[in-house]
Order: structure tokens, then C-alpha cells, then sequence
């Protein structure tokens, strides 16, 4: 059985405002309710193993999801506010970005019910009976690498946490922050255990459930982190390089041919896929709390979208998705990091620029954005938009029947539309609940890990090769070899940009600017919007003021657990 196939499963829910926990009552496989089941249900052989499918369902919250886009990809060097949506203070980093916003609670709530769960599992797993020792020893494992994985989230956004290795059972009010390096060895400790006890590879009926890879992908990024962290270690780097290079040799990953065919809808189990999170057209599998879409799912495929459902020749429909406008590209990111568009075929795959009437008909309106032309036409299927990524003369757009979007004409609503996420099999138009699967890792990203790792540890060879591999597969045939780097042109600056180039949209860029302790700097530089208030406390998000509320106070009245520096 696929972990995607769970319906739902028990958490225990430890609300991190106040640490409470109580139980929380889903369904499995078979879709049969269950209802009113006591604290030793996880105890029993079945319980155990639905706590510890439930464990994976945190992960649906930040991956794919709304709340986890804006606060990995709003307000960097590569993303900047479309016309629509809230939750704009992650973009401008202003007064809206504060302790009271809902996604920060709901975020922070969310990784501690999934750190609860795992906390539980690992603690109760020796008392657990009917289970072979073999695959308690397993469950264990996943549990550790999901702890890990949510500590790691949170220490990124917020810095160091109330660092709790033991499941919260009863309200308490008995809170601290842990140090950077409390945190750090906390989450290698975890990782390190799980790499030696889970499997090379989930068996078939099991894809979803984590494995060595996915966790040395984790540890890897861990110490890249932490290399850059005052609780650097000297070998930090080499560790990175070396977790890297055994996923990219030891487990058959493979890059694919073509860099579009990865985000193929049709073909999400591919070669280059390390670690997906699973989404189904199933609403109850989907379901998790507070994701900000109706039902859950997969739901990146509506915020990469420019307004083209106005234009002549043009009505929304599934193929084109429902577009919401939330981020649009900097012109670093379309001028700089996509400069290369003769030998570099990732501008083209990653966005859509051509659009087919599927709203026909004879003299139309005038176009809304193109002043070369007062009417257009269009039969089914004829081009009605098309973006060509540079300037054309009035003229040179005039000699064409469709509307021609040019870059002085971009603006918060019209830009080009990152096509990764598009969700073809949903149901109806305004269906927000998308069924494909999220990859968390994929191989050219560990590639680019391994590139950075190895030039940072002076080993340019190795990381000269590591970059090449990602390069030469984005190459247009007859020009791959034009894509090589060599170690003269091989710098930091260089891995920035490709990390760019590679992985635009995928929850990564705030991350990695972070670790680089780049953001500040990269955000002044190529984001107006955000350069106007950004700050150097704007590494941290604000503490929930709910978890601030609700912890202890000390003898001078003021909460125990501190608020990040600025807010």
C-alpha cells in the first residue's frame, strides 16, 4: 500500500501555543471511521503503524501548499508580489509581517503536532508488541528523519525552539528556547540514526516512506547550513560533499533527458524524483489541517499564474489553470539568471509564453495589453498570447494576428507563468485542490548541493562535474557542450544562479539565501519591492505571539520564551 493511498490517519496533536496534546480521530486505508479511540491505541500494533503514516501528513501542510510557498519563495531575489492575494508582508517585509498572522501560527502549530507524533512513536515503540523488532526498528527510523525534518523547518524560519525529544502528554506552560547548536545536534543526531537503520529503498507498495537517501539529502543540507553558521564545524562542508556523492551513485537516480519532461504530470515516478510528498484527487487523503485550500491537495498550481483569462480569445479553463497571481518573477530572474536562452533550454520549459484561444471569435475588443493592433480575431485553437521574452517594435507586433506580452508591458497582473505545477486532472476550473505529488528533493538539487560542498571544501573538480551534470541536461540539442563550465568560471556566484535557474518556484530560495547568509544583501540588490524594509532581523520570522502568550512568565512579568530581535 502507497502512503498516498491513507485516507487519514491518528496525530497526536501537540499544540505548540501551549504544548497541549489530545487525540485526533481519522481513518485509514479502508476509509472505516474511527472514532473515539483512547491514548493506548498507538500502543497496539495497528495503532503504532497508522502514528506513524500519520506522521507524514505534516509534511502535506507546508509542502505544496500555500502557507509553505509564501514563506519559502515571497520576498526573495528570484519572486516579488503578483496583483493579487494577502500575506503580501512576507514579500515587503513590513508591518504586515508580525507575530499575529495566521500562517506563522498555523505553521508553527502544524510542525510541532508532527514533531508530537514522532516523539510518541519513538518513546512507545520498545512497549509496542506484534510487531517484528526488524520493522519497529524501521518505524523508528521514519519517525526520526520526520522529527528532523520538522525541527530543520523550524529552526530555519524562527531560529532556535523549544527543543522537545519527549511526547507532551498534559498542557504546561514550561517552555525555553534551545541554542543554534542544540538545535544542530539535535537534527544531525536524528538524522544520523535514521540513515543507519532505514532502507536503501521502500518496497513498492511503501513508495513515500523515507529511506537512507532521503535522509542523507536532509543531513546533507543540515551541514551546508551549518557551514555557513557561527556553529560551523571545519568539516561541515566535506560531510555535505560526501552524503551528496552517495546519492547520486549508490541508489540508481538518474537525471532525466529533457528538464520539462520532470515536471511531467503523466510521469511523477521518475528517475530523477529522490523524496515526493503524496497528494491524490482523493479530497480525505489529502486533508490536512488549516492549508489555506478547499480540501488540500497540491495546490502550487494556482499562484504562478498571470491574468490571462480577460484577454481576447481567452476564458479560464483546466488546461491554464485558475490564475491567482500571487508571485511574479524579478527581472534578475528573468534578465540574469535566464540570460542564457541560445544554449540553456530552462527559460523555455520553465515558463509557459504561448496561450491557444479557447474562447473564439471575430472582432474583438481591443487587446488590453498590446497597442500594436485594435482588434483581434481567433478560431479555436489559433495563438491568442504569446510572450516572447524580449522587446519587439510596434511594428514587429503589429504583423502578428495574436496579442505579443513584451517586457515593458510586464506588470503585477502579466508576466511570464512558471508552468511546473499546472494540474491538468482536476475536475473542474475552479478546483483548487491539485492530486500531483511534490518533490521535496530531486536529484539535480543534490547535484548542486554536491557542486557547493565541493567547491567550498576546495575540491573543484568534483564540484566542476557535480554543476556540469544539471547544465549539460538543460542543454538545447547540438548545444550541451556549449553548457560547460570550467573551474575558472566555476564560483559561488555561478551555483547561486544555477540553484536559481533549476529549482525557480520550488520552496528553496529563501532557504538557501538564508543559509548563504545572502538574503539581505541579494534582496537590496535584485528585489525592489522588498528592498525598502528589509532588515538584517528579517532572517527570523516573528515567534507566534500565541506561543509567547502561553508560556510561562518570569519574575520580571515577561514571557520565558523570547521574541526574535525587530518584531
Amino acid at each position: 500500500m502507497k502512503l498516498k493511498t491513507i485516507k487519514n490517519s491518528i496525530r497526536i496533536a501537540g499544540l505548540a501555543t501551549m504544548l497541549l496534546v489530545s487525540q485526533s480521530c481519522k481513518d485509514v486505508l479502508d476509509e472505516e471511521v474511527v472514532s473515539g479511540i483512547g491514548n493506548n491505541y498507538m500502543n497496539t500494533t495497528k495503532g503504532f503503524e497508522d502514528a506513524v503514516k500519520a506522521a507524514y501528513s505534516t509534511l502535506r501542510y507546508y509542502y505544496g501548499s500555500q502557507q509553505g510557498l509564501t514563506m519559502s519563495e515571497y520576498g526573495t531575489d528570484i519572486y516579488a508580489t503578483g496583483a493579487d492575494g494577502g500575506y503580501k508582508g512576507f514579500h515587503y517585509y513590513d508591518g504586515q509581517l508580525n507575530p499575529t498572522v495566521d500562517y506563522l501560527i498555523n505553521t508553527w502549530d502544524e510542525l510541532y503536532r508532527g514533531i508530537n507524533t514522532c516523539n510518541a512513536i519513538i518513546e512507545r515503540a520498545p512497549n509496542v508488541t506484534g510487531i517484528a523488532e526488524a520493522t519497529k526498528k524501521l518505524r523508528v527510523a521514519e519517525a526520526k528523519f520526520l522529527r528532523a525534518h520538522y525541527y530543520y523547518l523550524l529552526f530555519m524560519q524562527w531560529g532556535g525552539v523549544d527543543l522537545r525529544l519527549s511526547e507532551t502528554v498534559v498542557p504546561t506552560k514550561e517552555t525555553k528556547r534551545a541554542t543554534d547548536a542544540e538545535m544542530y545536534t539535535a537534527i544531525i543526531k536524528d538524522l544520523t540514526e535514521a540513515i543507519t537503520d532505514l532502507e536503501a529503498k521502500a518496497q513498492s507498495a511503501d513508495y513515500g516512506r523515507a529511506t537512507k537517501p532521503h535522509a542523507e539529502t536532509l543531513l546533507a543540507k543540515v551541514y551546508l547550513t551549518k557551514a555557513y553558521s557561527t556553529s560551523k564545524a571545519a568539516d561541515d562542508f566535506t560531510k555535505a560533499a560526501a552524503l551528496c556523492k552517495n546519492v547520486t551513485t549508490a541508489y540508481g537516480y538518474k537525471l532525466l533527458d529533457d528538464f520539462a519532461s520532470v515536471f511531467d504530470e503523466n510521469n511523477q515516478l521518475n528517475t530523477e524524483v529522490v523524496f515526493a510528498v503524496q497528494y491524490t484527487s482523493d479530497p480525505l487523503t489529502n486533508l490536512t489541517n488549516n492549508t489555506g485550500a478547499v480540501n488540500g491537495g497540491n495546490n502550487l498550481h494556482l499562484f504562478f499564474g498571470m491574468q490571462y483569462d480577460v484577454q481576447p480569445g481567452m476564458k479560464r479553463d483546466v488546461f491554464y489553470g485558475r490564475p491567482f497571481k500571487r508571485l511574479r518573477p524579478t527581472n534578475y530572474l528573468l534578465n540574469t539568471v535566464f540570460a542564457d536562452r541560445t544554449n540553456d533550454s530552462r527559460y523555455k520549459k520553465t515558463f509557459r509564453d504561448t496561450w491557444l484561444s479557447n474562447n473564439p471569435g471575430t472582432n474583438l475588443n481591443a487587446a488590453s495589453f498590446d497597442d500594436s493592433k485594435t482588434k483581434v480575431s481567433f478560431a479555436a485553437g489559433d495563438t491568442a498570447i504569446f510572450i516572447p521574452g524580449v522587446e519587439w517594435t510596434k511594428a514587429q507586433r503589429a504583423a502578428k494576428k495574436y496579442q505579443v506580452l513584451v517586457p515593458s508591458a510586464y506588470n503585477e497582473a502579466l508576466f511570464p507563468t512558471l508552468q511546473k505545477f499546472f494540474d491538468t486532472k482536476r475536475p473542474d476550473l475552479t478546483y483548487e485542490a491539485g492530486s500531483r505529488d511534490y518533490y521535496v528533493f530531486r536529484l539535480a538539487d543534490v547535484y548542486l548541493m554536491l557542486a557547493e560542498a565541493s567547491l567550498q571544501s576546495g575540491n573543484v573538480a568534483d564540484a566542476v562535474a557535480a554543476i556540469n551534470a544539471v547544465r549539460y541536461r538543460a542543454g538545447w540539442p547540438g548545444k550541451k557542450e556549449a553548457m560547460l563550465l570550467t573551474a575558472q568560471n566555476l564560483t559561488m556566484e555561478t551555483i547561486m544562479e544555477e540553484r536559481a535557474r533549476e529549482l525557480a518556484g520550488e520552496q528553496m530560495r529563501w532557504l538557501d539565501l538564508k543559509r548563504w547568509n545572502m538574503l539581505i544583501d541579494r534582496v537590496k540588490k535584485h528585489n525592489p519591492q522588498a528592498a525598502v524594509n528589509i532588515k538584517d532581523y528579517h532572517v527570523l520570522r516573528p515567534i507566534p505571539q500565541t506561543q509567547i502568550d502561553r508560556s510561562a512568565k518570569g519574575a520580571d512579568g515577561k514571557s520565558v520564551f523570547a521574541q526574535n530581535p525587530g518584531y
